[in-house]
């Protein structure tokens, strides 16, 4: 007699506790994105439609500099990220099993496993000793911060990339007499593609969003988004904190579909 395959949908109340799961973590970011529209002064009363609030937004000298400074360091740290990420990639996908191996993958993930405010007090302790040795207080904390963070965001989707790759064709390549490097830029590189630039994404809106290690690493004047809305909660609340939150939203709503378009599975 043949078993039927176990499927979770078939529960009794399954559509019930999911459309309840689904609710709860909508319903708040769609409230949102409605009231970003509001003509009200009111963060939670509605006085009509209105684009007002973007418009404030879009002329907010404090929230311009905020975005640039938050692009600046975003761009940065994913770059930074991506490239050890796909070293790292090469270095444990690259070779046959080895001893130290599932420490590495630890030590590589360990930004994912450790509360993010445990690493945000070292490098606040790591940052603040450097900082009294070299009187340096630019932006260039906030990048190493963030790309070391967003390492294994990075790294993860590279990996996988990696190892659902035909090693057949590297091997082909090596048969044809490329050298190591002919082989990785010719066939490797290409082939990896999709994966570094999904990991590159994925670390960018990562550190775009970051608020703990910011909040502990920046020096006064280099509020990013996140830390300036963080900033006026604590003052005046007015609905120009939601069109500004209901544009990250959509601009991590943007990324992550494309990272979904890169990393799905072909026919």
């Amino acid at each position: 007699m043949a078993t039927r395959a176990f499927a979770a949908t078939t529960i009794p109340g399954f559509a019930i506790v999911a459309g309840i799961a689904f609710f709860a973590l909508y319903a708040p970011i769609l409230t949102l994105v409605a009231y970003s529209f509001n003509d009200s002064n009111a963060i939670s009363q509605w006085g009509g439609f209105s684009l007002r609030w973007y418009e404030a937004a879009w002329a907010n000298t404090a929230v311009q500099e905020a975005t640039l400074r938050s692009l600046t360091i975003a761009c940065s740290a994913s770059a930074i990220a991506t490239v050890c990420a796909t070293m790292a990639a090469l270095g444990t996908t690259r070779r046959g099993a080895f001893r130290g191996q599932t420490f590495i993958y630890v030590m590589i993930n360990q930004p994912l496993m450790v509360p993010e405010i445990v690493t945000a007090v070292a490098l606040l302790i790591v940052f603040a000793s450097v900082k009294v040795a070299t009187g340096y207080n630019g932006l260039m904390y906030l990048i190493i911060a963030h790309a070391a963070f967003c390492i294994p965001f990075a790294y993860l989707p590279i990996r996988a990339r990696l190892e659902g790759m035909d090693l057949s064709l590297e091997t082909a390549a090596a048969d044809l007499y490329a050298n190591p490097w002919q082989t990785f830029r010719h066939v490797t590189l290409p082939l990896m593609g999709p994966g570094i630039i999904a990991g590159a994404m994925l670390a960018f809106v990562i550190s775009l969003d970051d608020v703990v290690i910011t909040e502990f690493v920046k020096s006064a004047g280099q509020d990013t988004l996140p830390t300036y809305m963080l900033g006026q909660l604590r003052r005046a609340i007015t609905p120009e904190v939601n069109a500004i939150s209901s544009a990250l939203l959509a601009l991590t709503v943007l990324l992550l579909t494309a990272f979904f378009l890169l990393t799905r599975k072909r026919d």
